[in-house]
């Protein structure tokens, strides 16, 4: 489980390509190294990634062909960098929202706002069908960083994107039409789909 509180951006530097996988290797920073093992779930861009190796702070990580055509992470190329996040502990703060690492889905950036005090970035998904879980003020996951939804819109949504996560997060390097990985709030879902089959199940007279 994550939190959507990236706690590092840190750079591919050697991607192994194979059939149906590849292997990228990260250069972490040396505050993420702590008790690190193989094994060990990180997730890059939200997306849940286990440690295959460690040498010295380059860590390596397996993606297959699914991981490759659901998310962003095929698409990156040395010196591309990702959003960094260590499973949480008992001790871990939980300062955004729970995340699994299940990436839903991807999404288009359509329009990037710079104001005073935030930027608001536009967003439409791949999938339409995804739209009835993106509610108002609710959690979604963006490349692995916890926001909160400030306006949905037929086959869009918006958030409000404060300067220190613009800072801290790969989020203040993206453009206009850059895919980001997207994930649901599972509650948020379990929810939608309840009061669906409710509804469905019933007969109203």
């Amino acid at each position: 489980m994550f939190t959507g509180i990236v706690q590092a951006i840190a750079p591919i530097v050697f991607i192994d390509k194979k059939n149906h996988y590849q292997t990228h290797f990260v250069k972490f920073p040396r505050s993420l190294l702590s008790n690190l093992i193989v094994g060990a779930s990180v997730a890059h861009n939200g997306c849940c990634l286990t440690v295959t190796k460690i040498s010295d702070n380059i860590i390596c990580f397996d993606l297959i062909q699914e991981t490759i055509n659901l998310t962003n992470l095929g698409e990156l190329s040395i010196g591309d960098e990702v959003n960094i996040e260590r499973a949480v502990s008992l001790q871990t703060e939980v300062g955004g929202h729970l995340m699994s690492g299940h990436i839903t889905c991807t999404a288009k950036i359509n329009k990037i706002l710079h104001l005073e005090t935030c930027c608001q970035m536009l967003f439409s998904i791949t999938d339409q069908a995804l739209m009835k879980y993106i509610l108002y003020k609710g959690y979604i996951g963006v490349d692995g960083i916890s926001l909160t939804v400030g306006s949905v819109f037929s086959n869009s949504f918006l958030v409000h994107v404060i300067p220190e996560t613009l800072s801290r997060t790969t989020l203040g390097k993206r453009k206009i039409n850059d895919k980001v990985n997207i994930e649901i709030d599972a509650q948020t879902k379990a929810i939608v789909d309840t009061t669906e089959r409710i509804l469905t199940s019933h007969t109203f007279t």
